[in-house]
């Protein structure tokens, strides 16, 4: 069992790029362009490091979002290709109650029970596993996904401006490169084409 205290790196993929989003799991508030304010953790202590790491798999949209409207994304494990993320480093315990938190649960339970496959079942009816990805400075890197079937579905603007944002933070990349990326996600095409996911690009980072 990971004690609550423990550092743990917190593997994000989409819009918890942006650090500003995961603050809001972590201090509190409303991230721009969201429907939901967010009470903070136990722990309001910023990340004491982040850092790209990319993990082998697919990144898919899929379901609907009472959060963004539209898909949510999920990292499928087994697909082919990479998926570019952000490793913070957080304590297991601030790892738990951002959990409950985008499970609209009350923060203070810590995650115990580990399911037979190395991962932590959460309360979500959709992110429902938080799953070990790995080891980075000798220390476990966990990340929330599903590991169920996937009917996909576009993401809205709103979402996905705060996940080109966070790419943006954390690859320097160009918006024509940040909408490629995006492009070859499952479910963002035909509904978003490279020329509008360039504009999203365009409208939050002035690229």
């Amino acid at each position: 069992m990971t004690a609550t205290h423990n550092p743990v790196w917190y593997v994000a993929y989409a819009s918890n790029l942006s650090l500003d989003r995961l603050t809001c799991y972590l201090a509190g508030g409303r991230p721009p362009g969201s429907r939901r304010v967010y009470a903070g953790g136990r722990d309001r202590t910023p990340p004491t490091g982040s850092v790209r790491v990319d993990l082998p798999g697919t990144l898919v949209f899929a379901g609907r979002s009472r959060v963004w409207g539209g898909a949510m994304a999920f990292h499928d494990l087994g697909g082919a290709g990479e998926v570019v993320a952000r490793a913070y480093r957080l304590t297991f315990g601030q790892v738990s109650d951002l959990v409950a938190q985008e499970s609209r649960h009350p923060v203070g339970h810590d995650l115990v029970q580990v399911d037979p496959q190395g991962g932590w079942q959460t309360p979500s009816q959709v992110y429902e596993t938080l799953v070990p990805v790995g080891d980075l400075d000798g220390l476990p890197m966990l990340t929330l996904t599903t590991r169920r079937t996937l009917e996909e579905s576009a993401p809205s603007a709103a979402y996905l401006r705060t996940i080109l944002r966070g790419l943006h933070e954390v690859t320097g990349w160009s918006s024509e490169r940040r909408a490629a990326y995006l492009t070859s996600a499952r479910g963002v095409s035909p509904t978003w084409t490279p020329e509008a996911l360039v504009q999203l690009c365009d409208e939050v980072t002035g690229a």
